[in-house]
């Protein structure tokens, strides 16, 4: 009687796993192509403010043609209204990529990746934004590659070298969600 129930036990969790699995979830781009059919190549996708950025409170939200992304670097702003631009991209990353998390790897990396180069090819800061370096790395209002650590699939702190554009000084600023 016991492994019987056991067994009719493991059976609803394996249902319950696939039909999760197959569900869509917010942030996922859905295949249009019946199963099996050869599909093109994905083109790279510009978030809509749907998929883009979730409300949060104090982080503006990234809009159809980046109005967000507009607002990292802007004069009547300052690092910490920036850091939360970032922290926020990231969080649209994860939100698109739950089983991932975070993009992980170095600064160059990890601009890559929220500039399209994922499994969904989902953009998230254009190519051509202004604080982007030659390099592909995103840099802070002084021109200098932020500092990202992933301490784990879910935070990302990020950090940025301050006016003396020197890291780990004392005018760093750093944001962790």
């Amino acid at each position: 009687m016991f492994w019987r129930l056991l067994l009719v036990l493991a059976g609803l969790l394996v249902a319950l796993y696939l039909w999760q699995w197959g569900r869509p979830r917010p942030g996922r781009l859905e295949s249009t192509a019946p199963p099996g059919a050869a599909s093109a190549p994905a083109s790279p996708t510009v978030a809509s403010p749907a998929q883009a950025l979730p409300d949060s409170p104090g982080v503006p939200a990234v809009t159809e043609g980046f109005e967000g992304l507009r607002a990292l670097h802007a004069p009547n702003s300052d690092i910490t209204a920036d850091l939360r631009i970032v922290q926020a991209v990231l969080e649209a990353f994860r939100t698109s990529f739950p089983a991932e998390g975070n993009p992980t790897g170095s600064n160059a990396e990890i601009t890559a990746a929220l500039a399209g180069a994922n499994r969904l090819r989902l953009v998230l800061i254009p190519r051509g934004h202004p604080a982007l370096n030659a390099d592909g790395e995103l840099c802070d209002r002084w021109g200098t590659p932020y500092f990202f650590h992933s301490e784990s699939r879910r935070r990302t702190t990020v950090r940025s070298a301050g006016p003396d554009r020197r890291m780990w000084t004392e005018d760093d600023v750093e944001h962790a969600p």
